[in-house]
């Protein structure tokens, strides 16, 4: 009962909040809430319209839990140094400098491999670059993850470099669209260069940190019953979980391109992403690499731990606390026709709209418990399940050859769309994909393939009115 009171006093909260213009000037006074969609994550949802529509507390944080949000915010977003002193410990090789320079605004930073073909000259790119050997394993001098970044005195592990195989496609009224297929390559090796036979290279831009709270607290057995009654063979769909076991525990994976993790990898991101040493990876990323040994000749130590659990469980809470953005322009005529037509492409059966979060909401690293992220319902529009996207779509499709977990290369996380809209207003881009290869909406629909096809069909088949609409309605999550 006093769930449901907090709920209708926090939607007559949200409706008087409607009656006012945003930071940025934009008139916000559309009150009606069809169906309480708007109210994306319950009591977390916030009624911004603007460049930190991701990168605001929900509302409930307050008292010891918001100075800890603001502690968390700035362990986030701070560049760290090469030093050992506090705030130290970047590199010797690393890919983001800060958990904010990839994640702006807690968004997408926007990737340098369309402005500069890659890597680029300007130095920081924004992207993970993973490589593997064809059979799986790893290379000795790189890791599963090459850094393109380097602190001064060390050389970064090579540079990526990419072209792309442009296509041109028509709906069948005539209107134009352009595909365009990544081809990578490595240059600037550090070590001994890597022949393109022997090897697998996938790139990853950075994922909006939007509901990450709201994915830990997710109920594990609701989408478990997903996978299980996920299956629409009419439309070739067939989701299914990925589990993975971490700090030795066998479990469902939410988090990543693949659901390959099951927390928020806060101490595997300053690790692997930063070259910060932490109580769960207390080696360098470099380990055993002549990276380390340049290091040390330069006088930088590597005994010490760069960053502090209680620090990540900082940064852990800050993530888990951010608000999440509610629908917008839910009355546009155009948008009500676009998520009709959402339905008619059958895009909800993966893109699912509504879930709910377990009882007690989501416990931190530590053992700090966010009780405010249980009992809500939320409509993140994902099922978080495994789908083949496809691996024939101008050769290769959406298949990178990358094994996370039970996930095969050509299996993706159902991307969550919420918050979706905004980014263009929080990052300046409209790169979607794993990889941005898709420049906008109509793009990252034409690219699904397997069991994307038929609502890629469904979608391609509409009429261009329509095909607007729907984009309208992505536009609004």
């Amino acid at each position: 009962m006093v769930n449901h009171l907090l709920k209708y006093s926090f939607l007559s909260f949200c409706i008087l909040a409607f009656t006012a213009c945003d930071e940025d000037g934009i008139d916000v006074t559309d009150v009606t809430v069809p169906d309480g969609y708007a109210l994306s994550a319950g009591t977390s949802t916030l009624f911004l319209n603007s460049s930190v529509a991701y990168d605001t507390e929900a509302n409930w944080v307050s008292g010891t839990y918001s100075t800890r949000f603001t502690r968390g915010d700035r362990l986030y977003d701070n560049a760290r140094s090469s030093g050992n002193d506090i705030g130290g410990g970047l590199g010797p090789v690393y890919a983001g400098y800060s958990c904010g320079s990839c994640h702006r605004n807690a968004g997408r930073t926007k990737p340098t491999l369309w402005s500069e073909g890659g890597s680029g000259s300007s130095g920081f790119s924004s992207m993970l670059v993973y490589i593997s050997r064809k059979n799986g394993a790893f290379f000795q001098e790189y890791g599963r993850v090459l850094h393109d970044q380097a602190i001064y005195g060390v050389k970064p592990e090579g540079k990526l470099k990419v072209e792309y195989t442009r296509e041109t496609f028509h709906f069948p009224d005539g209107e134009e669209y352009e595909l365009c297929k990544p081809n990578y390559t490595i240059t600037d090796w550090y070590a001994d260069e890597i022949a393109p036979e022997y090897l697998f290279c996938t790139v990853r831009i950075p994922l909006r940190h939007v509901g990450m709270g709201q994915m830990m607290a997710l109920d594990p057995k609701e989408i478990e019953a997903l996978a299980a009654k996920s299956n629409y063979p009419e439309y070739g769909i067939s989701g299914r979980c990925n589990y993975i076991t971490e700090k030795g525990v066998y479990s469902l994976g939410l988090s990543g391109n693949k659901a390959q993790h099951a927390d928020l990898t806060v101490e595997l991101g300053f690790s692997s992403d930063m070259g910060v040493t932490n109580s769960r990876y207390p080696e360098e990323i470099c380990e055993g690499q002549a990276q380390v040994n340049q290091g040390s000749m330069m006088g930088l130590s590597y005994a010490q731990l760069d960053v502090s659990t209680e620090d990540m469980e900082d940064v852990d809470l800050y993530m888990q606390s951010l608000g999440v953005p509610a629908r917008r322009n839910v009355n546009d005529p155009q948008v009500i026709k676009g998520e009709q037509k959402f339905y008619e492409a059958k895009c909800h059966l993966c893109h699912v709209t509504t879930l709910h979060t377990k009882p007690r909401g989501t416990t931190l690293l530590m053992g700090t418990k966010l009780p405010w992220l249980g009992n809500q319902t939320i409509h993140p529009y994902s099922d978080y399940l495994l789908h083949d996207m496809g691996s024939e779509i101008m050769g290769v499709g959406l298949n990178d050859n990358y094994v996370s977990g039970l996930a095969r290369g050509n299996e993706w996380r159902t991307t969550p769309l919420w918050g979706i809209g905004l980014q263009e207003k929080v990052n300046g881009h409209t790169f979607f994909l794993h990889d941005g290869r898709a420049r906008n909406y109509v793009e990252a629909i034409m690219w699904h393939g397997g069991e994307g096809e038929a609502s890629k069909n469904l979608f391609k088949n509409m009429s261009k009115e329509d095909r607007d609409a729907l984009v309208a309605f992505l536009k609004s999550l």
